[in-house]
């Protein structure tokens, strides 16, 4: 079997990628430093992805579940014009304590809000549509985050699903984690109400446009 990713390509990726700004820098330190699982962080390559396919579909209105320490948001909200907004949902005070820090200290913090509560729950209460919408949180409610967006999606809306590929787990799953994710990406694979494509970008992005 031919073998596409070597070793050192990751970084030889993050080589050749626009680099992010100092906040974000910093933002990633300190998320490394204190926080626990550290790797959920975005990160420079899959950050500058959102950005660009923000700028490139025009999107305004994005929702995002999944806070954590706010890497992604305000990667985000980079690509946004000044009348764009990004809602960011998120359970957990720790990470959103780090999160508003960092957003209040960016001039493009004005474009994010941040709610904080179970997410399915703020789903409910939110109106669409959005042009965009990114899920990168509790895996076990992928399927069910899914199902809770979509029909909040303008038609050419895009979803991108993070963790999709779960270090490779997706090939034999054992835990509840490892098999929800399966199951989220069984469902976006047979689907007919979305065009969509599965990224081996990190730990894989499945990339989803509603019809």
């Amino acid at each position: 079997m031919l073998t596409l990713m070597k070793p050192g390509i990751e970084d030889y990726a993050l080589e050749k990628t626009e680099k992010h700004n100092q906040i974000l820098a910093d933002l990633m330190a300190e998320t490394y430093e204190k926080m626990h699982l550290p790797q959920m962080c975005t990160g420079p390559i899959e950050g500058q992805l959102l950005k660009m396919i923000i700028k490139i579909s025009g999107a305004k209105r994005i929702l995002e579940i999944g806070t954590f320490t706010g890497y992604s948001a305000l990667s985000m909200a980079e690509a946004l014009p000044d009348e764009g907004k990004i809602t960011t949902l998120d359970i957990n005070p720790e990470c959103l304590a780090l999160a508003r820090r960092y957003i209040a200290r960016s001039e493009h913090g004005k474009k994010i809000e941040i709610i904080e509560g179970p997410a399915l729950e703020s789903i409910k209460k939110l109106s669409g549509p959005f042009d965009l919408v990114f899920i990168d949180a509790d895996k076990t409610n992928y399927p069910n985050y899914y199902e809770a967006v979509l029909e909040k999606m303008k038609s050419g809306g895009i979803i991108l699903i993070d963790n999709v590929l779960w270090s490779g787990n997706v090939l034999d799953p054992k835990t509840d984690d490892d098999k929800a994710i399966c199951r989220l990406n069984d469902k976006v694979a047979s689907d007919p109400r979305v065009d969509k494509v599965l990224l081996t970008v990190r730990d894989g992005v499945y990339f989803i446009c509603k019809r």
